[in-house]
């Protein structure tokens, strides 16, 4: 578990992504500590690109301050079916709530969609995480070879009406 740190002080915009923030998007996944040793090559060759921005509901989060407009984090929530389908956090950020903040946008946008419950297929070492921000485990998501050769827990987020 990563020791918790102070709170990020300093605002935090969330905005919808563009086409030019594929590459740092892309980055932060490969390059998220998370995704190390075994489960490396999960992420080897992922790409976010400018299509997949344009297609989903794809949000940032930037930091001002030290972190001046740097992505410190961002999620994917698809809507046909419902899924949060992408959530990383920049390393050096984690444990500042910037994954509740961002837990949180997803919550209030899925609800302005209509949608009362979305599904989450967690990387194991993000578990903990999901249960801390209210989602609850539905499942087991089994193995996937060659992609994803391990199995991973499903959870739902239940989005309260307004």
């Amino acid at each position: 578990m990563r020791p918790r740190t102070s709170l990020i002080s300093q605002p935090i915009t969330i905005r919808r992504a563009v086409a030019r923030d594929a590459k740092r998007l892309t980055r932060l996944v490969r390059g998220s500590g998370a995704y190390q040793g075994k489960y490396a090559a999960a992420v080897a060759g992922y790409r976010v690109g400018p299509d997949y921005i344009e297609t989903h509901r794809v949000f940032v989060a930037v930091g001002a301050d030290e972190h001046e407009g740097r992505v410190l984090g961002f999620y994917s929530l698809v809507l046909a079916p419902p899924e949060l389908d992408l959530l990383f956090v920049a390393d050096d950020v984690q444990g500042r709530g910037i994954g509740r903040l961002l837990v949180a946008h997803m919550q209030s946008e899925a609800r302005a969609a209509g949608i009362d419950r979305l599904r989450v297929v967690s990387h194991l070492p993000a578990e903990d995480f999901y249960h801390r921000v209210g989602a609850v485990r539905t499942g087991t998501a089994f193995a996937n070879p060659p992609a994803v050769p391990w199995d991973r827990p499903e959870f739902e987020f239940r989005i309260p009406s307004g």
